[in-house]
């Protein structure tokens, strides 16, 4: 089993930024992919960016590229979402989910196993 916490999510201005936190526990965080996808009312989940388990190799969805950046400190136990230049396209819950097993493609959500319970993320002026 894997516990998942978001937190970070908030009301900001179009332009403005969020750094989103996800933290881990009840298995070695270190050893799994982590993702976040998002979902906006009513919109199906979609992928946002995932980090392998080293770190050193991400992934982003085209309409992040460049704004949002995903990082990870295993030694808390933590991955982070930096977004940037928001959007109001950008509202929606964002979620982390785990990826247990190292094969599959990363960017689709049927291969994630554990999920946080979501943190609201509302871009408006």
């Amino acid at each position: 089993q894997v516990q998942l916490v978001e937190s970070g999510g908030g009301l900001v201005q179009p332009g403005g930024s969020l750094r989103l936190s996800c933290e881990g526990s009840g298995r070695t965080f270190s050893d799994y992919t982590i993702a976040w996808f998002r979902q906006a009312p009513g919109k199906e989940r979609e992928f946002v960016a995932d980090i392998s388990r080293s770190g050193r190799v991400t992934h982003y969805a085209d309409s992040v590229k460049g704004r949002f950046t995903i990082s990870r400190d295993n030694a808390k136990n933590a991955v982070y979402l930096q977004m940037n230049s928001l959007k109001p396209e950008d509202t929606a819950v964002y979620y982390c989910a785990v990826k247990m097993h190292p094969a599959g493609d990363s960017t689709r959500i049927d291969y994630y196993d554990y999920w946080g319970q979501g943190t609201q993320v509302t871009v408006s002026s």
